[in-house]
């Protein structure tokens, strides 16, 4: 960890946890599973530190143990060296609706037969670079930290005998909310929206950035798992969680929303992920 980053060091925290919560730890199914990782400032400071550095004195100023840590998808890459993770390595720096569209990815990769399985991760770092663009944007607040979680096929994840938190039924992504919001409810079909969640997370932690759809799967999922506790001929065992990221969160980035509906698991109906 020494010569790591902020964000890396973040992921791979989380990326353990959540390989093992999934059973996948150093197993052999991670040798064609993918790493996608979202974040907006996660190599803000080295960047600027390099700048700095470049501007003030000369490049071979510059560590080259620090050199990795300027490209945006120095997390992903750490991530999938420490576990062995030979798939695609992806890293989206695409705003607040960056972490849903991670999980949207995850789910394509998979449909595609690209992965067997895939770690998402959003993460953010504070940092003085960082913190200054959130306060510049009204901020007071902002996360510090990681969220990750694994995407496979249903069917994989039964056989394995795995707990299966939570099935991606739905996404959308639009340029205004009310069209991403409807896609991803007509793509998921017959299931009932039982709440959703926009800034929430914001609230809770701070301003999330490109972690906030990561984080927001985390909270969906701890609404999710009383009903995975229950009787399954409960009435509402068919509602789920909608979560909306990049409008109505109060990280706005005036581009693009992403919508994504996450439902509990019922019995198997395929290879979906």
């Amino acid at each position: 960890m020494r010569h790591k980053d902020r964000s890396s060091r973040h992921a791979l925290r989380v990326a353990r946890r959540a390989l093992g919560d999934a059973g996948l730890l150093g197993a052999p199914e991670l040798d064609g599973a993918a790493v996608v990782v979202s974040s907006n400032y996660g190599n803000l400071e080295a960047v600027c530190d390099c700048a700095t550095a470049i501007a003030t004195g000369r490049s071979r100023d510059i560590s080259p143990m620090r050199v990795p840590q300027l490209s945006s998808a120095v997390a992903a890459a750490w991530v999938a060296i420490d576990h062995g993770i030979r798939g695609p390595n992806l890293t989206l720096c695409n705003g607040a609706s960056g972490g849903l569209d991670a999980v949207a990815a995850a789910r394509y990769l998979i449909a595609a037969g690209r992965a067997t399985a895939v770690l998402v991760i959003g993460v953010e770092p504070d940092a003085p670079p960082v913190a200054r663009l959130h306060k510049e944007a009204g901020g007071g607040t902002w996360f510090d930290g990681a969220v990750a979680v694994v995407v496979e096929p249903l069917r994989e994840a039964e056989r394995r005998g795995a707990r299966i938190r939570a099935e991606v039924a739905g996404y959308g992504r639009a340029d205004d909310e009310r069209t991403a919001v409807r896609t991803a409810v007509r793509t998921a079909g017959a299931t009932m929206i039982r709440r959703r969640l926009d800034g929430e997370p914001t609230a809770r932690f701070g301003r999330c950035s490109g972690a906030l759809g990561v984080v927001q799967c985390a909270m969906a999922v701890e609404l999710l798992e009383p009903l995975e506790s229950g009787s399954r001929d409960q009435p509402y065992d068919d509602e789920a969680v909608l979560a909306v990221a990049g409008a109505g969160t109060g990280e706005s980035d005036g581009t693009s929303v992403a919508a994504l509906v996450l439902a509990p698991h019922r019995t198997p109906r395929g290879g979906h992920p």
